[in-house]
């Protein structure tokens, strides 16, 4: 269990580790693990919140730093994620060749354009998280994004037969890891409930959504899921959180 912890730390995130040998029994519980990366960057997060609001530092800055803690934590593996499968999805190929351009480590016009644009606008939603509340939904998404995106690691079928989540996948205690990311989901709905019963709603129904929509892109365009589908989807289910939260918290305000 430490030992797939400590892998899934190496694998996801830049947060220094003890090196572990890179066998297959020390990555058994890594999947189950990954939410935990979450947990930090939720974490980071809310103190960050907290230093703003104590010494009066602008949303602005507030959003910029905000939108930058992911990236610094998972050296922005994930949005690589999205960019690749941004560009396979705009090529309009076949399946083998859409999963080819997955691979091509160069990055497109369509990924730069679109990528640009996401951050864009979740700086823009971030200048409307003022208040704890709402930044504890929100770091609690990330938990429940990477509990989603690790249950679909191990329960949707896979486009290809090897790659580097097959790597996590294949030796991976199914059930255990299953029963692990259903706890973290439940985990951090629960938390998200309790901060803001709305916002949390709102945002869980959206990163439900996101995975129904996750699945169906996967299936019908990749034949099953990737390591960079797993990305691109936990990026799309974290703005879409983001989104719900805000415009929920602007319409209960409105509404009040």
């Amino acid at each position: 269990m430490l030992k797939s912890l400590v892998s899934a730390f190496l694998m996801y995130s830049r947060i220094p580790m003890p090196q572990v040998e890179w066998k297959e029994e020390n990555r058994r519980y890594t999947l189950g693990w990954f939410p935990l990366i979450g947990a930090v960057i939720g974490g980071l997060l809310l103190l960050w919140r907290l230093f703003c609001t104590r010494f009066g530092c602008g949303q602005m800055l507030f959003a910029a730093v905000a939108v930058l803690l992911p990236v610094l934590i998972t050296g922005g593996i994930h949005l690589d994620g999205f960019c690749d499968v941004t560009d396979a999805r705009a090529s309009y190929a076949d399946r083998e060749k859409r999963i080819k351009i997955m691979s091509d480590p160069h990055i497109g016009s369509f990924a730069v354009i679109r990528v640009c644009l996401y951050l864009i606008l979740q700086t823009a939603l971030f200048t409307q998280i003022s208040d704890i509340r709402s930044t504890a939904v929100i770091a609690c998404g990330y938990v429940l994004s990477r509990s989603l995106s690790g249950l679909s690691a191990v329960t949707f079928r896979c486009a290809k037969k090897d790659g580097a989540l097959q790597d996590f996948v294949k030796p991976s205690h199914r059930s255990v890891t299953v029963g692990m990311v259903f706890v973290s989901a439940i985990a951090a709905f629960a938390a998200m409930m309790f901060s803001s019963w709305a916002q949390g709603c709102t945002a869980l129904g959206c990163a439900v959504l996101c995975f129904l929509y996750y699945r169906y892109i996967a299936y019908k365009d990749f034949g099953g899921t990737t390591g960079d589908l797993c990305g691109w989807f936990l990026q799309l289910c974290e703005i879409a959180m983001l989104a719900a939260a805000v415009l929920t918290g602007i319409i209960t305000e409105g509404l009040t």
